[in-house]
């Protein structure tokens, strides 16, 4: 894992990528590097940052030049083995070990036919010097992120989106609509960002730039055609050894690998196949101080843990979450690059940050599986929700009178089932679409509206279309596999690969997903979601496939969370914190924000009716990286300059 960054055909080009690949540095301790060819047909510039992973030799330096080709790349090609013995077959001498060297091989031989056939995660930029064309690259999944500023045929790119803002802060103007975006699901889709001028390279497409200004974008792989086909497939799936043999290329590496291990069916099963392959493996997994826990009602996950890591032989490790809020939060709102209100990754980066003092350089981890197999809350909320709009509005309506009634929390402790029973009655009689949205975002419209400016009406009937355009964007007639299938798409890259990459990042520490695989994610929407969603149990095709390895007992226990004690850290850390922002922040001030829906807000939160600690949370993420928007130099282009 690296960092990436670069210029072509830009004023000053040259500085301006040494200053990126500096801002950079995070991701890449072991090494940095420079490449630039002025002359001839096309200006470019690259730096790279290098995090070492295999074939820690100089040969595997970056950015990697040879006969005319120049490459900068970010990620891992878990298939480089089997591509490097079909290159070679076909004439290439390899000098060292990287996948790199293979990744600059195949693009001699296959240019962007290469593109479909790499199995992995990478972000990457190449360069050729004969014709003077630049293209750019993104993988399958979106697992690697790439940003980019286009001003006429010129482009600057980079790994991190701080790093653009840093340099271009003074050009660069805050999108209004992916802040809006933002509140309503607390992060900003893939298709979004948070500056105007920039923008994400799409998961599975590549950018060609030529030096007569003109470009050229295409699609290399469709995650939509890709279910599209699962759905016709009629044959069996081997899922167990489908995921077996993900994870075991997963763990190729020239440096110790860990797991995340929480105890719960996706890290237990992940971390199970590793330890089959690497005995004696270590895993990280992390506890909460006492009354956080008891007031946030949390399940006891390291008692999970310790089970799994006795059962396979693996040294876990176990840390205990107690961090200084106050002073965290604003320094992983900076690493987020944009505005996320997810608190896990406050959990990545602390994990991340231990194995890497042990030594630990990369982590396995579980994200995925329950996009691609059913297995958050909301998918059988979803489904559960369609049963219960056949009951008689007459029964309807006085468990609803109960459920509003009912506290989310006392002063001592939190009330987890009653915080779910209202989630669910506030989607479980709306459409189908509809429900979908509102069962894992903030706010609904009228809530929306509520809060922010109104003249932003229309920005957030866009954002809502957009969802709405997305989730019916398939001709899946499963209604699971349809809920899978948007979540791959906008939830997993927007949220948590995001967060994934940024947080562990900072850590300077590679996290792999092996359920993000395109083979995983080919065989999981051959899978029927009748197989994933079985009577009230989710997830129901991977735990099967679990069962030939890890106990039933961790197999079948209650979904935990990987997340942080909310409603503690509102109600004692950070509840200055929310005053400040609600009574003077930045985004009150300029009109963004309205401060008397704050107000309510914090007030249903604080009474224990509502449980509002996330919206909270959110808030405060995104008026910390609104700060530091304007800190960057964007403070010509704000909200409040762009309404005036």
């Amino acid at each position: 894992m690296c960092g990436i960054a670069g210029t072509y055909q830009w004023p000053d080009g040259g500085p301006l990528t040494q200053r990126l690949t500096k801002a950079l540095a995070h991701r890449g301790p072991d090494g940095t590097g420079h490449y630039e060819h002025p002359a001839g047909p096309g200006e470019v510039h690259f730096g790279h940052r290098r995090l070492a992973i295999i074939d820690l030799s100089e040969t595997g330096a970056q950015p990697m030049v040879s006969d005319g080709l120049a490459l900068t790349y970010n990620g891992e090609l878990y298939n480089a083995p089997e591509l490097r013995a079909e290159l070679a077959a076909a004439g290439a001498r390899f000098r060292g070990t990287s996948d790199t060297e293979v990744l600059l091989w195949a693009w001699r031989a296959w240019g962007v036919d290469c593109l479909p056939r790499l199995r992995g995660m990478f972000a990457f930029a190449v360069f050729d010097e004969r014709t003077g064309e630049l293209v750019l690259a993104r993988d399958q999944l979106g697992v690697k992120p790439l940003f980019l500023v286009r001003r006429g045929g010129g482009v600057v790119f980079s790994s991190e989106l701080k790093a653009l803002a840093s340099e271009l802060g003074g050009s660069l103007r805050v999108d209004e609509a992916a802040l809006v975006a933002s509140l309503l699901y607390y992060w900003v889709p893939d298709s979004r960002c948070a500056f105007r001028e920039a923008e994400k390279l799409p998961p599975g497409s590549w950018l060609r730039f030529r030096p007569d200004g003109r470009t050229e974008q295409g699609r290399f792989w469709s995650l939509r055609e890709v279910a599209a086909e699962g759905a016709e497939y009629e044959g069996d799936v081997d899922l167990h050894a489908v995921v077996a043999e993900s994870t075991r290329k997963h763990l190729l590496a020239d440096v110790p690998v860990a797991t995340f291990l929480s105890g719960g069916l996706d890290s237990s099963y992940l971390t199970a196949l590793a330890a089959r392959e690497r005995p004696g493996i270590s895993a990280y997994t992390i506890g909460f101080r006492a009354e956080d826990a008891k007031f946030e009602a949390m399940p006891d996950d390291l008692r999970y843990a310790r089970q799994v890591a006795a059962k396979f032989g693996v040294d876990l490790h176990e840390i205990e979450i107690a961090p200084k809020v106050l002073d965290l939060l604003p320094r992983m709102t900076y690493h987020l690059d944009e505005p996320i209100g997810d608190p896990a990754a406050i959990n990545t980066v602390l994990i991340c940050t231990a194995a890497r003092e042990a030594g630990i350089k990369v982590m396995l981890s579980g994200m995925g599986a329950d996009e691609l197999f059913a297995g958050y809350r909301k998918h059988l909320a979803n489904v559960l929700a369609l049963r219960y709009q056949r009951v008689p509005g007459m029964l309807r309506r006085p468990v609803q009178s109960l459920v509003d009634r009912m506290p989310v929390a006392t002063a001592k402790r939190g009330f987890r089932s009653v915080r779910f029973a209202k989630r669910f009655l506030s989607f479980a009689e709306l459409p189908e679409e509809t429900a979908f949205r509102r069962s894992y975002t903030m706010y609904d419209r009228a809530e929306l509206l509520d809060l922010l400016d109104p003249d932003l009406a229309s920005t957030v009937d866009d954002v809502l279309t957009e969802h709405a355009d997305t989730y019916h964007d398939t001709v899946l007639d499963d209604f699971v596999n349809r809920m899978c299938l948007a979540d791959s798409r906008m939830f997993l890259p927007g949220l948590n690969l995001a967060y994934t990459d940024r947080a562990s990042m900072a850590a300077s520490t590679e996290v792999r997903v092996p359920f993000v695989d395109v083979e995983v994610v080919r065989a999981a929407f051959r899978i029927p979601g009748n197989r994933k969603i079985v009577g009230r149990k989710g997830k129901m095709a991977l735990k099967q496939a679990a069962l030939s390895l890890v106990p039933g007992e961790i197999v079948h226990r209650p979904k935990g969370l990987f997340s942080a004690p909310l409603r503690a850290w509102m109600s004692r850390d950070l509840a200055p914190m929310v005053r400040e922002v609600v009574e003077s922040g930045e985004l009150v001030k300029s009109g963004f924000l309205r401060r008397e829906a704050l107000r309510r807000l914090v007030d249903q939160d604080a009474s224990g009716q509502q449980d509002r600690s996330k919206h909270l949370w959110h808030v405060l993420t995104l008026e910390h990286w609104y700060r530091g928007a304007i800190a960057a130099g964007a403070g010509s282009g704000t909200y409040q300059g762009d309404r005036k």
